[in-house]
């Protein structure tokens, strides 16, 4: 089991430079065109609606600040390459950036909307000289399950199946288990998660340096002066050094972000309040890593039960991740880690995705804003209880509560954001 979770992390824990929506839509992208075997005349693109609306109002990297799908799409046909997974436009550089915009120009790309029932859904067709090559991913950011070249099917397998000759074998976790795995594994098989820490306060640094998005980081550390409506204490160091990251990755900065299922917001909603937060206090690197992991595995579990899109806004389930990853450096035990997912939970659920964009910052400090508040108050033993909303006397079944609302509770409020979104 200890291998398993460990590998679990490391498919879900990945380096990403940019929103994962439209950046996923480049790896496709430069998938089919490395199938065509040559710059495509034109690109056809089926999309689900959940990634239309994350991709639309989100800046792509090393573009000057440039924003939505039809920028990713060039970049990813003219420079990208698959190989890099979702840091596919790691090579983009201001000349292919004035390429991509002369090949918008020419009216080279169609998106359409696919009708489907999946969340994540990404078809590409590509064609020039009477060539044309497919790429579809779905299910999530990097999954290839159709490609095909000049009428050639070269891979193929149906949406929801494993890959031929593979078997899904993701351990289906507990919070019990997630803790114990945080606590009790050696903590050398944990150093990895380190990278988490790399990453994203790196992002954070950046932005707190320079200008991106709506400032909300610098605007939250500056305010202590300025507005006088924060002190220089541990919460405003934890929304600004988070928001910060969002701001920066929202804006389209081309340093990576360290991911969690499949979102650049999520990674740094359960990397940087823990970060923070071990530093201020002097916690020991052990205390950090198994803070780190823990926060990053509790993300993972909610989400093996929400999906990768849905209705419901990502950054609330990373901030429950950093509420548990809180309570264990404040020196909480499992049961206060329990009441502070619940407290979470009961808070939290119902915050609506309305797509990836720079006011995301603005989420992402009112979810991890909520984490602070939910762990003290775990830590004085008050927990919502289960005559309260949706909370269940069971930790794993409030989460399932909170993720069948963000999953099927919310599909008619996920489909007036898109209908909302696309006629503006």
């Amino acid at each position: 089991m200890k291998q398993q979770i460990i590998d679990l992390i490391n498919r879900e824990v990945i380096p990403a430079i940019g929103c994962t929506e439209p950046i996923a839509v480049a790896l496709c992208t430069a998938k089919a065109a490395e199938l065509l075997g040559e710059k495509p005349e034109k690109i056809e693109l089926l999309l689900s609606g959940n990634i239309i609306k994350n991709a639309m109002g989100v800046g792509i990297p090393g573009t000057g600040g440039m924003i939505g799908l039809p920028i990713a799409v060039a970049l990813g046909a003219l420079i990208g390459k698959s190989e890099y997974q979702l840091e596919v436009l790691r090579d983009c550089n201001p000349e292919a950036v004035e390429l991509g915009k002369q090949y918008i120009d020419e009216r080279r790309i169609n998106i359409s909307l696919k009708e489907t029932d999946e969340k994540l859904y990404i078809e590409v067709i590509c064609s020039a000289n009477n060539k044309k090559s497919v790429a579809i991913i779905a299910g999530n950011h990097t999954n290839f399950i159709h490609l095909e070249a000049n009428g050639k099917v070269l891979h193929h397998q149906e949406l929801g199946a494993s890959a031929e000759g593979e078997t899904n074998t993701d351990p289906q976790l507990t919070l019990r288990q997630v803790w114990d795995f945080a606590m009790e594994t050696p903590v050398e098989d944990l150093r990895f998660i380190l990278k988490t820490k790399e990453l994203n306060d790196a992002l954070s640094k950046e932005s707190l340096q320079n200008h991106f998005g709506h400032e909300v980081g610098r605007t939250i550390r500056d305010s202590v002066h300025k507005y006088q409506m924060f002190g220089d204490y541990t919460y405003m160091h934890i929304l600004s050094r988070t928001a910060a990251a969002c701001d920066a990755r929202m804006a389209g900065c081309p340093m990576a972000a360290m991911s969690n299922s499949g979102s650049g917001n999520q990674g740094i909603s359960a990397t940087m309040p823990v970060v923070t937060y071990a530093e201020d206090h002097n916690a020991t690197e052990e205390q950090m890593i198994r803070a780190l992991t823990l926060s990053h595995l509790t993300v993972i579990y909610i989400k093996q039960s929400l999906g990768r899109l849905c209705a419901l806004c990502g950054c609330v389930v990373a901030a429950t991740g950093s509420a548990c990853g809180i309570t264990y450096l404040m020196g909480g035990t499992y049961e206060q880690a329990e009441y502070a997912v619940k407290n979470m939970a009961a808070t939290l659920t119902g915050m609506l995705c309305d797509g990836a964009k720079p006011s995301c910052a603005l989420k992402v400090a009112s979810g991890v804003s909520t984490a602070v508040m939910c762990a003290m108050l775990a830590m004085e033993n008050k927990s919502v209880t289960a005559v309260e909303g949706i909370i269940d006397d069971s930790v794993d079944q409030s989460i399932r509560n909170m993720t069948k609302i963000g999953k099927d509770g919310m599909m008619t409020t996920d489909r007036l954001v898109l209908d909302i979104m696309t006629n503006k």
